[in-house]
């Protein structure tokens, strides 16, 4: 049994590879639903994890992951804490046991993307390994009982162009701003 989403974006430039299919494994759901069920069950807190596994091909494979401690501020969305520390020395461990496991993105238990998820990808992609020609995805893994179609959903990064934003200097025409959303 895999679950497998497809991510397909028509924004896609010739420095970003197209990501063609994200396989999620089933040890990474039953790993993110324990994460969720040990950390936020009851409230409205969500699980975040590391996603490891291989690309091949614009192909994401994702066979494995690991549970990061993770926090969000309630009143201030712009508040958060992802332990740096512990990500390194996790990720030192898991390629001692698999050598080419490498990290893929990250998961949340979402149900949908938050304003601090394009900042947690920007800190993920500097644990990517350097040279990685795939980028990290995230994936929102649903973890609610009462779900009946795949619970996960695939996101990578595109780069936005808004020309609607006025220039910084002289307020002239035709300035664009480029920002990243999912």
């Amino acid at each position: 049994m895999t679950a497998a989403t497809t991510t397909d974006t028509s924004t896609n430039d010739a420095t970003t590879p197209e990501i063609l299919d994200v396989t999620v494994h089933p040890l990474v759901l039953l790993s993110a639903a324990d994460h969720y069920h040990r950390v936020a069950r009851g409230t409205r807190k969500r699980a975040v994890g590391i996603l490891l596994g291989t690309t091949s091909r614009g192909r994401i494979d994702a066979t494995n992951s690991f549970a990061v401690p993770f926090e969000e501020d309630s009143k201030n969305a712009e508040v958060f804490y992802l332990d740096h520390n512990y990500l390194e020395n996790m990720m030192g461990m898991f390629r001692k046991v698999n050598a080419k496991e490498r990290i893929v993105g990250f998961y949340s238990t979402g149900p949908q993307i938050r304003p601090n998820d394009l900042r947690i990808y920007e800190l993920v992609k500097r644990f990517a390994p350097s040279g990685a020609v795939t980028p990290p995805v995230f994936v929102i893994i649903d973890v609610r009982p009462n779900r009946e179609s795949i619970p996960t959903t695939a996101y990578r990064v595109v780069d936005e162009v808004d020309s609607t934003v006025p220039s910084g200097g002289g307020g002239g025409e035709g300035s664009t701003a480029v920002r990243k959303t999912f």
